[in-house]
């Protein structure tokens, strides 16, 4: 076989195993991708629980589905990165926290997220967009890590637990999980049940799950 052939030949094959390693990966990932809760049970199915502190447990584990979502987890990184989409991929282009949450000078998350989602680009969006704070980030943390989080003054900005239930019923950008926009899957229930969730575990002596 001559050079050119020889070339053409090996170019060919190349396509083809890049071909199929691409295929691979995405069906490897694919297989991989998270099962995203939908629903939420009713507080009224947790009546049965007689002790209150298992019940408030059991409340808090239920509204952790919301709490461990894509939807809230993208924005709560440990790191200065968020993610995005339902697979929790590193945020593209590369942005990173800044000094407020808000993005670093230049590359503000006001640049591209606005005030409402725009899904002929698949941008979402909201007049608040910006990252949690560090001292609430829970990005790969247990639900008992993530439940004395939340009852930190110190790591909460200074709210006490009623304040972090009117919190979760009135913020925008919480509420936002529920409508996220084209192509990503919402929280799962309502921002009305994960609040009752909440509610509820409150007023059952506001219990954490073991760390």
């Amino acid at each position: 076989m001559n050079a050119p052939r020889l070339f053409a030949a090996g170019a060919a094959a190349l396509v083809l195993v890049t071909g199929a390693a691409v295929q691979t990966l995405g069906q490897t990932f694919q297989r991989s991708a998270p099962v995203l809760a939908k629903e939420l049970r009713p507080v009224a199915s947790f009546d049965g629980i007689v002790d209150m502190q298992s019940r408030s447990v059991a409340l808090f584990e239920e509204a952790g589905k919301v709490l461990q979502h894509p939807r809230c987890m993208n924005c709560h990184p440990v790191g200065d990165r968020p993610f995005q989409t339902d697979h929790m991929r590193p945020h593209q282009p590369l942005v990173v926290r800044g000094k407020d949450g808000r993005g670093a000078p230049g590359m503000a998350c006001s640049t591209c997220h606005h005030k409402d989602n725009f899904d002929p680009a698949g941008v979402p969006g909201n007049e608040h967009w910006k990252l949690a704070p560090a001292s609430m980030a829970w990005e790969g943390k247990t639900l008992g890590y993530i439940c004395n989080q939340l009852k930190d003054p110190k790591r909460n900005g200074a709210r006490d637990v009623a304040a972090i239930l009117r919190h979760v019923v009135t913020d925008s950008l919480v509420k936002w999980a529920w409508t996220p926009g084209l192509g990503r899957a919402p929280a799962p229930g309502t921002n009305a049940e994960f609040g009752a969730l909440l509610e509820a575990w409150a007023a059952a002596g506001a219990h954490c799950p073991q760390l």
